[in-house]
């Protein structure tokens, strides 16, 4: 399943990447694709919205699903 979220918060290549690790906490094998000008994230992953949701405000990031 693919999940999309709108990341407000996300600006530049480090903020991808805590992205990144953060939702692959979550589930070691989900794809992540970040689109830093836009602040979106897609994640083809096997998990949960609301796991995904609270593993990005645990790292910082409020995250709306897109």
């Amino acid at each position: 399943m693919t999940i999309r979220f709108n990341i407000p918060g996300m600006t530049c290549g480090g903020c991808a990447r805590s992205i990144t690790k953060a939702i692959q906490g979550i589930d070691t094998q989900a794809k992540v694709e970040t689109d830093i000008p836009e602040r979106l994230v897609s994640v083809e992953t096997s998990a949960d919205i609301a796991s995904l949701s609270a593993a990005l405000r645990e790292a910082g990031y409020e995250a709306q699903a897109a």
